[in-house]
């Protein structure tokens, strides 16, 4: 059991290998986005598998279209 209370959150990030970024993007006077992203090396390889099975499934149904 921790000794921190339940409402503080740690300083540290949960995964050891965790990144993160954080972005803002003012456009004139009134146009503000702001962002933020989390990601660790297993989820950039899981999207780069979704990704490549998107791109293969894409190319076979153009393909096949073709035909």
């Amino acid at each position: 059991m921790s000794n921190q209370p339940d409402d503080q959150q740690s300083a540290t990030p949960y995964h050891p290998e965790e990144m993160k970024a954080i972005w803002d993007v003012r456009v004139g006077k009134h146009i503000t986005a702001q962002g933020s992203a989390r990601w660790t090396p297993a989820g950039v390889v899981t999207a780069g598998i979704a990704a490549s099975a998107i791109l293969l499934a894409a190319a076979t149904l153009i393909r096949a279209a073709r035909r």
